[in-house]
């Protein structure tokens, strides 16, 4: 039986699939360093000359400028990844419509190849785009902030926070634990989540392949191990989803980004932009449909010169027509 990359990481940092019978070493891979200009330059006649895919798979609110900017300014670090993964983390990412400038989104290396990687912003960035939610709340809560969960308690008793903004990070001490509640657009409130450092460690240990393959390779460079409170804090977001109304593209964000952990194909999830169109459209017709409803239009009615209802004019003469 043939054995694969994640069969051989897994074994190796002992987890999922058992271990093959047979001695193996796991194969490192080598870190990819700053690309060669003659790599940058490729790559960016590669996105000139596929200027019209990446505009057109992004929404109209997001400009192409940006996009652009933001990847050129990625192109020393990604050059050298493979051109097949390059090109399907940006089409993903444009896709989504999110830039990948670290903020909503990234585009991280693994290995030899590019992964598109959604940040929590990105997720708080779609949930508003659904148009169902009309604020979003998240966060960590430190060592020393004052707090106090008591889920049986209406809302806002159940979760109460006090942090203190004069303090420093350090003084507000170890990341806990992330919360995370939105309020719906109906003025409602849903459930407060909440997912601490031993939940996102085994979410971590369980489903992240970058981990892995960074922890097998020596390197350390994955999302969990430089900015574990971020990942965190996004898991909290990503757990809140079962709890609020979420949107398709929403959903297509939970896969895809699932899938990129797994060290799976993500394009296949993303939405495609004609689908987003017509999902856009049938929004809109939704909107409109539960909108007030409005009673039609009257026409004027027409008086008299005494000021009445106008009853028409008399049929004089002819023969009058009915039953018999």
């Amino acid at each position: 039986m043939t054995e694969t990359l994640m069969d051989r990481v897994l074994a190796a940092t002992g987890g999922g699939r058992p271990a093959p019978e047979q001695s193996t070493v796991l194969a490192v891979e080598p870190p990819v360093g700053e690309a060669t200009p003659a790599q940058v330059d490729a790559v960016q006649e590669y996105l000139d000359k596929h200027a019209d895919k990446f505009a057109a798979s992004l929404p109209k609110h997001v400009p192409y400028e940006a996009f652009r900017a933001a990847v050129a300014a990625l192109l020393p670090r990604l050059g050298a990844c493979t051109p097949a993964s390059l090109r399907m983390a940006l089409l993903t990412c444009a896709r989504f419509g999110l830039v990948p400038d670290g903020y909503e989104a990234a585009i991280q290396v693994q290995g030899s190849k590019a992964v598109f990687v959604p940040r929590y912003q990105g997720y708080v960035r779609l949930m508003y785009r659904s148009g169902m939610v009309a604020s979003v709340h998240c966060g960590l809560v430190h060592e020393n902030d004052e707090w106090e969960v008591s889920p049986s308690a209406p809302a806002p008793d159940d979760f109460r926070l006090t942090i203190r903004p004069d303090l420093s990070p350090e003084e507000r001490g170890k990341a806990l634990f992330a919360y995370a509640f939105v309020r719906l657009t109906d003025g409602t409130r849903s459930q407060v989540v909440y997912v601490n450092r031993h939940k996102a460690a085994q979410l971590r240990d369980e489903w992240s392949y970058a981990y892995k393959l960074a922890e097998a390779n020596g390197r350390k460079d994955s999302f969990w191990h430089r900015d574990f409170d971020h990942m965190m804090l996004k898991s909290g977001l990503k757990a809140l989803f079962p709890w609020v109304p979420t949107s398709a593209d929403l959903v297509a964000l939970v896969e895809a980004d699932d899938a990129g952990e797994r060290g799976e194909v993500q394009i296949v999830h993303a939405p495609r932009p004609e689908m987003a169109a017509r999902a856009a459209e049938a929004e809109q017709a939704h909107r409109e449909a539960e909108g007030p409803q409005r009673e039609p239009a009257r026409l004027p009615v027409k008086r008299n010169k005494t000021g009445g209802r106008y009853r028409g004019k008399k049929q004089r003469g002819g023969r009058k027509t009915g039953c018999s």
